[in-house]
């Protein structure tokens, strides 16, 4: 009999989100005509951007040509899109090498995909709470996972203990679930405390895009040092509402190496483009040429149209924590509002509390980790006009 990976036998039964979208189909069906509004799931509601939707037709319309054709295309990203990402990064303070970037059908795929290249008896640091996949990516793989603590008092930013070390480390800023940015003093900490033991910072930088105070970095490449031990993670999911056509990509620089047992050298960036070319045949191409649009003047100037919407529904949020004296993180620089419960709840019993008396879907926190159990998860990412009837109604559980 083959043997299974017990690992699995780990992982809790439900992902996160499965849960939250079972609970909420169950009250759908017992309640057919109650609207519910979601603030729970990071999908974004606004459409591509005209240019965007533009270059995807004109990619199509070349599919369809035998002159202009395309078949299997490179695995890690067609030149033009390559080009693109590395003058993106040069706007943003970063000197990147095109050989360097690697286009992928997102972020969350190309975290979990990652630990390909790492030997299982590596120690991971991860923050708690924490967004799912870097947890049960690795639970899967069997490896040591060492948590560190976020909470209210650091401001949901944990900082390095030289006391603890670490081979693996997952950073996410501005952070999912709590919305939290750090700073450039902040990052050149982990910088710091990753070169000193020898470990990679795998950085997941999604939501980069939404940053605005200019004090704040954008990739953790402005920091010196990073490129000898820094992965980025980036995705167009929410920067230009790619969350269903599929398109990131990934910083893999060449200064990251390491020693085998037998003392042979090992490039990350020359092994994870050798993981991608043997299990994965790349973004298709009218995706890309799509994406290429996003880096374009007018597609740029779309995206920011997006984030200032969506940045806009999240002070609506805000404001309503603030009016109701709620403590919470984010709301700025990020597209996600984290809020401590209210009424002494913890947050799968205010999840239901709020979805019965309201009509309102978010995210429990416990979902991201022990230190989330009292804590709860708003996304900006519906429209403006349900943004503004769920505070509407969020306020009436306080009457």
């Amino acid at each position: 009999m083959a043997r299974f990976n017990e690992r699995f036998l780990d992982l809790k039964e439900s992902y996160l989100f499965s849960e939250v979208a079972k609970r909420v189909s169950v009250f759908k069906e017992n309640n057919p005509d109650r609207d519910v509004i979601r603030l729970g799931i990071g999908d974004v509601t606004l459409p591509l951007g005209k240019s965007v939707v533009q270059a995807m037709h004109a990619a199509a319309d070349e599919m369809g040509k035998a002159e202009t054709f395309r078949g299997y295309g490179p695995e890690q990203g067609y030149d033009f899109l390559r080009k693109a990402v590395a003058g993106h990064y040069k706007e943003i303070g970063a000197d990147i090498d095109e050989d360097e970037i690697f286009v992928s059908d997102g972020a969350k795929s190309d975290t979990g995909n990652i630990t390909d290249l790492f030997s299982a008896d590596n120690t991971v640091l991860i923050p708690d709470p924490v967004y799912p996949v870097y947890v049960d990516t690795n639970t899967m793989n069997g490896r040591n996972i060492v948590y560190m603590d976020g909470s209210a008092e650091n401001d949901f930013l944990p900082m390095p203990d030289r006391s603890v070390h670490a081979d693996i480390i997952y950073l996410c800023s501005p952070n999912n679930p709590t919305g939290a940015c750090y700073n450039k003093q902040q990052l050149e900490e982990w910088v710091d405390y990753a070169l000193e033991n020898g470990a990679v910072i795998l950085f997941d930088s999604a939501y980069e895009s939404f940053i605005s105070d200019d004090d704040l970095p954008r990739t953790i490449y402005c920091i010196e040092g990073a490129k000898k031990c820094a992965v980025e993670f980036c995705s167009l999911s929410k920067t230009a509402g790619f969350t269903g056509t599929r398109c990131g990509y990934t910083i893999v620089p060449k200064a990251i190496k390491s020693l085998s047992p037998d003392g042979r050298e090992m490039s990350l960036n020359k092994m994870w483009n050798r993981r991608q070319t043997t299990k994965f045949n790349g973004v298709p191409y009218v995706v890309q040429r799509a994406a290429e649009a996003v880096f374009s003047p007018e597609g740029q100037k779309e995206s920011k149209a997006m984030t200032a919407c969506y940045m806009e529904n999240a002070r609506i949020i805000s404001e309503t924590m603030n009016e109701l004296g709620i403590r919470y993180t984010g709301g700025v620089n990020s597209p996600y509002i984290w809020f401590e419960c209210p009424f002494g709840m913890d947050s799968w019993t205010f999840f239901d509390h709020m979805l019965e008396k309201a009509g309102v879907v978010g995210t429990p926190g416990a979902g991201f980790g022990k230190n989330g159990d009292r804590w709860f998860r708003l996304t900006a990412f519906n429209n403006k006009e349900n943004t503004i009837e769920a505070m509407k109604r969020f306020r009436k559980l306080f009457e």
